[in-house]
């Protein structure tokens, strides 16, 4: 199955060559990070839930504990976590507890 990012599945633009990022910048998601991999996405782009400054709802968003509770009705982070099942990881202390158990 073809696992794809939030900007290819929102559009947003804001990806590194997008048509939005003159106006709006590039989304931190779509940058690379210690989050490439995470649900088996490109860089932070299905983990973008946790990163500061991506876009919805035409604002820019804040720090993770400020827009979670948003981020859990967003049906593009109902889609990874249906996809990845059991292997779905929600927060940034379960993608550190995975890394360790792979060790």
């Amino acid at each position: 199955m073809e696992r794809k990012n939030c900007w290819e599945i929102k559009r947003c633009g804001r990806e590194s060559g997008g048509d939005n990022v003159k106006v709006l910048g590039v989304c931190p998601a779509s940058l690379p990070s210690e989050y490439d991999g995470i649900n088996k996405g490109q860089k932070g782009g299905r983990f973008c839930w946790v990163i500061a400054g991506t876009f919805c709802k035409g604002e820019v968003q804040g720090t993770y504990a400020k827009k979670l509770k948003n981020c859990l009705i967003c049906e593009f982070l109902k889609q990874v976590n249906e996809e990845e099942g059991r292997d779905f990881i929600l927060t940034p202390r379960d993608a550190k507890d995975k890394s360790k158990r792979k060790a």
